[in-house]
């Protein structure tokens, strides 16, 4: 679920161009309907990571997925752009529910020391999805037309999702509980008015717990650890869209690249997550192992962090020779190789700062991821309708370049919250 629905929000990028002449309108306006999209996939962790942690998480997952599945037919057959924006930005609502909930998920069933491993293949979804999309898009658009896209991805969803039917258990232990102490009461209520109790258990009216869960994903976001990474997030993200959304119009127009070669380019950042996944990833778990052992075996969230350097250094580094080989028109595979080292910085900056959040907020994880999600993608969802005027008025070397810039002022993030984390979340007690 966490590959797919970031999939859906860039699959169609190929035939942008395709897109706008089938439906009568610009460019641009094709890319408000990615913006739609990213954006509601930031929002509906708003709703859906707390929802989760009131009616669990398997129930979240099959409602909202089956929805997402569904309204891939309407875009399918969208008869204008407006229609097409509408349904997508409401099927990215329903279709984030693989991201507001999959690191709560991965909270509830590994300790700590596993977590961060996991978590990397994990990740590989939301940051594969948006690499894979314009890969599989580009045969699509070019062999089918554009409206096949969503014809796929409807079949492709629902397999998903009848998949989850059958294979996906309820992993949050308060739900899980509840149920075991309802069968209890109801086994017993013959013989005695027995009340089972669990450790943790909410007795509030579920209003109440509905109003306290919803407010939490806001007030976790007030954190100045999760406000300042989730900037972190945010840049990375709206750089990826914004770039993605380019990559047509820079090799087909540059290089005189296809449809399909052009698709094939996003086997650069690809190949970075997976190199990054297989071998950095582990590490993280290795370097907070050490870290805790050193420290008299009292784990700290900020001993995730160290790894995150790998990132701060890649990604400007990474973005600065992108945008001046593409300036100066270079040979192509001179600007595809700085996009490996691109992917080795997102999932480094993304892993590092996703384990912080649930080691920082444990039996929260959802909601605390959620609150980080939400401006990431609204950034991620805005910044690509801007990024095409700055690119022509610019040039696509000091564009890009000022992502770069950008980048180049946070990468002091992960050594300033390892050194002064602790204090800080002290300092800032969230009451849940």
């Amino acid at each position: 679920m966490s590959i797919v629905s970031p999939l859906v929000s860039s699959m169609f990028t190929p035939g942008i161009v395709e897109i706008a002449e089938d439906l009568n309108t610009s460019p641009t306006a094709v890319i408000a309907t990615t913006t739609g999209f990213v954006i509601m996939l930031g929002i509906g962790p708003l709703l859906l990571a707390p929802l989760s942690e009131t009616f669990g998480r398997r129930n979240l997952y099959l409602i909202c997925f089956a929805i997402f599945a569904l309204l891939q037919i309407p875009a399918a057959l969208a008869p204008n752009i407006a229609f097409l924006i509408a349904i997508r930005s409401v099927s990215g609502f329903f279709g984030s529910v693989g991201i507001a909930n999959g690191g709560g998920t991965i909270s509830d069933m590994f300790v700590p020391s596993e977590r961060a491993g996991v978590f990397g293949w994990y990740l590989l979804g939301p940051l594969l999805g948006p690499t894979l999309g314009p890969l599989f898009g580009g045969f699509i658009v070019q062999r089918l037309g554009w409206r096949w896209i969503f014809w796929v991805m409807t079949i492709v969803c629902s397999i998903n999702t009848l998949a989850g039917y059958f294979f996906l258990r309820e992993t949050y232990a308060p739900v899980i509980l509840a149920r075991l102490k309802q069968n209890f009461e109801n086994s017993n209520r013959a013989d005695d008015a027995t009340n089972y109790q669990f450790e943790g258990e909410d007795l509030r009216p579920l209003r109440q717990k509905l109003a306290h869960s919803l407010s939490r994903p806001p007030r976790i976001f007030m954190q100045p650890i999760v406000a300042v990474m989730s900037v972190y997030q945010a840049l990375i993200f709206g750089t990826t869209y914004s770039i993605y959304t380019n990559m047509q119009d820079i090799y087909s127009g540059t290089y005189g690249f296809s449809t399909e070669k052009v698709g094939l380019l996003y086997l650069g950042p690809g190949s970075g997550f997976l190199f990054a996944v297989w071998f950095l990833v582990p590490r993280i778990d290795d370097v907070y192992k050490k870290l805790t052992a050193k420290h008299d075996e009292k784990a700290q969230p900020e001993f995730r962090l160290p790894l995150a350097n790998i990132g701060a250094v890649f990604i400007p580094v990474s973005l600065f020779w992108f945008a001046w080989s593409v300036e100066k028109k270079v040979h192509w595979f001179a600007s595809i190789v700085p996009t490996f080292f691109y992917g080795i910085g997102q999932v480094m900056i993304l892993n590092t700062t996703q384990n912080y959040y649930i080691d920082s907020f444990e039996s929260y994880a959802a909601s605390a991821i959620a609150a980080g999600a939400v401006f990431r993608s609204l950034v991620g969802g805005i910044v690509p309708l801007i990024a095409p005027g700055l690119f022509e008025k610019l040039g696509y070397g000091w564009g890009i370049s000022v992502f770069g810039f950008v980048s180049l002022a946070l990468a002091p993030a992960p050594v300033l919250f390892y050194v002064f984390g602790e204090r800080i979340r002290e300092r800032f007690v969230l009451k849940m």
